[in-house]
Formats: C-alpha cells, structure tokens, sequence
C-alpha cells in the first residue's frame, strides 16, 4: 500500500498487519508502511514542538522526527519501558517514528474481515483508523497513517 492508504472497502488482497499496543488498545498498521522497528529511544528534544512531538533522532544518516502516537491520537504521554518501541514509516518523503507501548506480531488479515471504525475506539480519534480487523482471537485497530500524520 503506497501514498494516501485506501479505505477497506477498496481493498481485495490478503495483507499483513503489524500489530501493536498503545495504552491497553491494540492496534496495527499494513506492514508495507513500516520501515522498521526500532529499540533506540535516543533522540533530541525540539523546542516548541507540539507536545506530541518526543524529538528527533539520527538514524544512519537519516534525521527521523518521533512522535508519541499515544499522546497524538488523544491518550497520555506514553510509559517508556523496557517494551517501547519506535516503528519507523515514511511519509511525504520524511521519516516518523511512531512511539508505541509495545509491539506485538504480524497478523494475516482479509479486507473482507475488516469493519468500519466507531467513531470513538477505547478513546481513540475514530478518524485515525481505517477499520477493525476481527480475527477469531484478535481485535486490532488498524491506524490510517497518513491521516494521523497530516491532521492537525
């Protein structure tokens, strides 16, 4: 999935969704849209920066802009701890790290498994998402990132 993320209603093909928690709610986003994973929490803080905005941080060469996903689509702050982690995606040519509570797994999905978002998810932006997958064990929020990244 390229540029502006389709809603799911447009989609036929099986994807992958990489899953994660953001507080207790569990969400994911198409594998295709992470670069990476990342366990360095390192970064510099950027004065008047929005208060969602952690920082930035240099990885291999690349300036990365990290932004607490938590505090973003309407929680607190995020807890750091041993489990946090960065997922690296791209957008607009700029590399964001999307700061999460913990990562979990990649999840098989079929589009036609995927409901439209409640408006209000666990307290989440309803707008931030572009469906629920139910899996028969699973529940997971799957984020429209170039939503929760051009919003403002």
């Amino acid at each position: 999935m390229q540029g502006k993320s389709s809603k799911a209603s447009d989609r036929k093909d099986p994807f992958q969704i990489s899953c994660f928690y953001i507080g207790d709610a569990m969400c994911g986003i198409d594998i295709n849209l992470v670069q990476e994973i990342n366990k360095q929490l390192d970064f510099t803080v950027v004065p008047h920066a929005p208060e969602y905005v952690m920082g930035i941080m240099n990885l291999r060469g690349k300036i990365v802009t990290i932004i607490d996903l938590s505090k973003k689509l309407g929680f607190s702050f995020s807890r750091m701890g041993d489990e946090t982690r960065i997922i690296i995606v791209e957008s607009k040519d700029e590399f964001i790290g999307l700061l999460v509570d913990k990562v979990t797994d990649v999840v098989l999905a079929d589009w036609e498994k995927v409901s439209s978002p409640p408006s209000n998810i666990k307290g989440l932006k309803g707008k931030y998402f572009q469906g629920v997958y139910k899996s028969r064990t699973k529940l997971v929020a799957i984020l429209d990132i170039e939503e929760v990244l051009s919003s403002e």
